[in-house]
């Protein structure tokens, strides 16, 4: 099968999305359904009890008129209508991901292999009858036909069905590149893959149900909140059950006015209870896991996401996060006697045949530096030496000439084996640069050294300034290498992170993070290895890439689809926002419902206590404009902060202090001054079209 991912943002309000959840929205009035949001689940039954005492008065029964009845009974059914589109449109975005995936899925056939070796008797079979532990064979022009491990062969392939990207990765047996996902495309030569996953366990499957927002469970954080606001939910219906009989008494007992109503009392229960995060909690935590999705990064859970905006401490891997991955020639440092031309046409023709980063790295700037054309390697009529473990050197003999270039103590020894002398001045460089976190090679034509070539870890552009955002997030970070001490203490200064773990194992990660973990700190990690495994699933955020290992993806919370090392910042940033958006809407819930509470009160109580229209400081023109305005703010009011719980709230790296300061400003004092406004603007309009 062939899949194309979309993670491209989608528009916040897509037609096709908007009119799935709109039907989405009337399927979800089940109570079974309701039942999971308290809050929502009693606006529920006011509607129809409402709805029961409309019918009532339409046959001349009614306790107020039927016009009012059937308003505030409207109005309610449109509060859970409105919280319900609102999780269905949060949900909606995730399903129309995963139907993009199930649409694009086509079968495919695979070559099972008899025996686990190139050439064993093979069957033609359907990709869906593979299970886990068979073997097939995937050549050029195949497509990968599920998840597995490469175990014998090399071959490009073409992941962009998965990653978006549009580049070849190469995928070989053994280290950590050897995990293939099901529906990419080899693209050239072969491979042997084991099958790790049966059919509906594949990594594809796992992200179809991850893009799914109907299958998130919720976060401790979020029940925690929930259980919240039933508590105020049932603190509230408690306070206004007693009202009723509390009124008629008050009314017998003065002789004068009316009691107060059941429709009045429903509308004041629901106004009084936190209806606006109840509403929009499920939406914004669906919301926060399609923004991971978004980002190209597939959660596990919500609890993951939440976890990420809680993390204070990150574990950066050096090579490929920080740096770029491979050393690069950075400058030739002569020996005495020896020009840095001579020096850098011998380094570069010890190159010619160095297919590694570093090897062609040195011809370039042999080529750059002094303007020293490539040679054909083949008209050169020249013999390599290939580097090895044992030697740990590689070179060329040509002319006569028997250049090597390698580490320092190899070329030593060479040179000495060939009667000549190691410079003093040689073994100077070769220290300082080892102290300045590079790596020396020491070129040697026969007895003779010409000198060294500086070989530096690159560290990425920009990142020292990303290091200084997450300090100012009041995240620590820690870069984790197997180099030795004084290597990894000058990238970690030029990088600008706070802390590092030199010649760490997997044990020595697993070991930090227990410590980090032990001092109530939250620790995230990322991770493609099978050595990184372990550590993975110790941590509170475990970031696995996609090009790693099976186990690493296993171990893993998440999983990066573009397997960027340095997208743990963005996922704690995705994190945070979650959080931040949680935390102001529940502000502007709260207050939103004490600035309510001048508005209905009074009007519910003035058929009761006439004298309570002194309060009515809106000057709000009846009790049942009052009443009516209210409800109908209430339930407006969630489809006005739809898009706010679905964008999220703009993160902004500041102090906790700062970030609640600004939170009550603007979403504390907004949710007071807003109902205010909108109640009055209603009743106006209201009075306008005589509707009361």
């Amino acid at each position: 099968m062939t899949v194309h991912t979309h993670t491209k943002a989608r528009p916040l309000f897509d037609p096709a999305i908007v009119r799935r959840a709109i039907g989405d929205s009337f399927k979800k009035l089940n109570p079974r359904v309701q039942v999971r949001n308290p809050v929502m689940f009693v606006v529920l039954v006011g509607s129809v009890l409402t709805t029961g005492l409309f019918i009532q008065a339409v046959f001349g029964q009614g306790e107020a008129p039927a016009g009012f009845i059937l308003a505030v009974s409207l109005w309610l059914w449109f509060t859970v209508l409105f919280a319900n589109f609102a999780e269905a449109m949060a949900e909606g975005r995730g399903k129309a991901q995963a139907d993009t995936l199930r649409k694009a899925r086509r079968d495919i056939s695979a070559k099972k292999l008899a025996e686990p070796h190139h050439g064993a008797s093979l069957t033609a079979v359907s990709a869906g009858t593979l299970r886990k532990g068979d073997v097939v064979l995937v050549e050029a022009g195949d497509f990968i036909p599920g998840d597995g491990e490469v175990i014998e062969g090399v071959a490009s392939v073409d992941e962009s069905a998965i990653t978006g990207e549009s580049a070849p990765v190469i995928r070989e047996s053994g280290g950590d590149r050897s995990a293939v996902t099901g529906s990419t495309r080899v693209l050239s030569d072969w491979r042997i893959v084991r099958i790790t996953a049966n059919p509906g366990e594949t990594f594809l499957d796992r992200m179809i149900g991850m893009v799914e927002g109907a299958k998130r469970q919720k976060t401790p954080n979020e029940i925690a909140l929930n259980i919240l606001l039933a508590a105020l939910t049932i603190i509230f219906l408690l306070a206004t059950v007693t009202l009723l009989p509390f009124s008629i008494y008050s009314v017998n007992a003065a002789g004068q006015g009316t009691p107060i109503t059941v429709t009045v009392l429903v509308a004041l229960l629901v106004c009084l209870i936190p209806t606006t995060i109840g509403g929009l909690l499920s939406a914004i935590g669906i919301a926060g896991m399609d923004r991971m999705i978004q980002a190209n990064v597939i959660a596990m859970s919500g609890r993951a996401v939440e976890a990420a905006g809680d993390v204070d401490v990150l574990l950066l891997d050096k090579t490929g996060t920080i740096t770029l991955g491979n050393r690069q020639a950075t400058a030739f440092i002569p020996a005495d006697g020896t020009s840095p031309e001579a020096l850098a046409d011998a380094a570069q023709l010890a190159s010619l045949s160095d297919e590694t980063p570093e090897g062609r790295s040195i011809v370039v700037l042999a080529k750059e530096q002094y303007r020293l054309r490539e040679r054909d390697i083949h008209g050169l009529g020249a013999t390599f030496v290939p580097f090895t473990a044992q030697t740990r050197m590689s070179g060329v003999n040509l002319d006569g000439r028997h250049i090597r270039k390698g580490a320092a103590d190899a070329i030593e020894a060479y040179v000495i084996q060939q009667g000549g002398s190691y410079p003093a001045t040689v073994r100077a460089s070769v220290e300082r640069i080892a102290k300045e976190g590079g790596t020396p090679l020491v070129v040697a034509d026969g007895p003779k050294v010409l000198g060294v070539i500086q070989l530096k870890d690159i560290v990425k552009g920009g990142i020292k300034e990303r290091f200084a955002h997450l300090r100012k997030m009041g995240i620590k970070t820690v870069m984790i290498t197997g180099d030795n001490p004084l290597t990894a203490t000058a990238i970690a200064a030029e990088a600008g992170v706070d802390d590092f773990l030199a010649q760490a194992t997997p044990e020595a990660k697993l070991k930090l993070i227990r410590e980090y973990q032990a001092g109530g700190r939250l620790v995230a990690m990322t991770g493609d290895g099978t050595n990184d495994a372990p550590a993975l699933a110790q941590a509170d955020v475990a970031l696995a890439m996609n090009t790693g290992t099976q186990a690493a993806k296993e171990a893993g919370n998440m999983v990066d689809l573009d397997s960027n090392p340095t997208k743990l910042i963005e996922v704690v940033e995705i994190g945070k926002q979650l959080l931040m958006t949680r935390g102001a809407l529940t502000t502007f819930s709260i207050a939103n419902d004490v600035a309510k509470y001048f508005a209905i009160i009074p009007a519910a109580f003035a058929t009761t206590y006439p004298v309570l229209n002194k309060l009515n400081i809106m000057g709000l023109a009846t009790p049942q404009s009052a009443i009516l305005s209210a409800v109908i703010f209430n339930a407006l009011i969630i489809v006005a902060l739809i898009p706010l719980a679905l964008r999220g709230v703009r993160y902004r790296p500041v102090g906790a202090a700062q970030v609640l300061r600004d939170h009550l400003l603007i979403y504390g004092l907004g949710g007071l001054i807003a109902p205010f406004i909108g109640i009055k603007i209603i009743d106006m309009v209201l009075v306008a079209l005589r509707l009361v």
